[in-house]
């Protein structure tokens, strides 16, 4: 019976973690890549999902910035179109007295005949 004490490990207690001799146990040292490789992983994890946050708070940024640009794209092109209207060409030609009258007589469409 002595002989199966002897065999036999013991798992290691709370006196065993406190002390730091859990390290220097064989079944633990065997672990210790597996351990090390699922701390790289948790690193990874954590790292990818900060650049995923300050990603999609870019994209945010970028969403709001767009909307204020289409927005001002629409209220410059409705006071370009209103400007560019042939009353408002007028009275804008006629305050800056350039001179240039509008034409009373309809355009015309002239016709050339090709030479044989």
């Amino acid at each position: 019976m002595a002989e199966q004490t002897k065999n036999t490990k013991k798992i290691p207690g709370m006196k065993s973690f406190i002390g730091g001799t859990i390290l220097t146990d064989d079944r633990i040292t065997r672990q210790l890549p597996f351990v090390l490789f699922l701390a790289f992983l948790g690193l990874l994890l954590i790292a990818n999902r900060n650049w995923s946050g300050s990603t999609i708070r870019e994209i945010e940024v970028l969403n709001e910035e767009l909307e204020e640009l289409r927005s001002e794209s629409i209220t410059l092109s409705a006071k370009l179109m209103d400007a560019s209207r042939p009353s408002e060409v007028a009275k804008k030609v006629e305050q800056a007295n350039i001179g240039l009258e509008e034409p009373v007589r309809p355009p015309q469409r002239l016709i050339v005949e090709k030479e044989k």
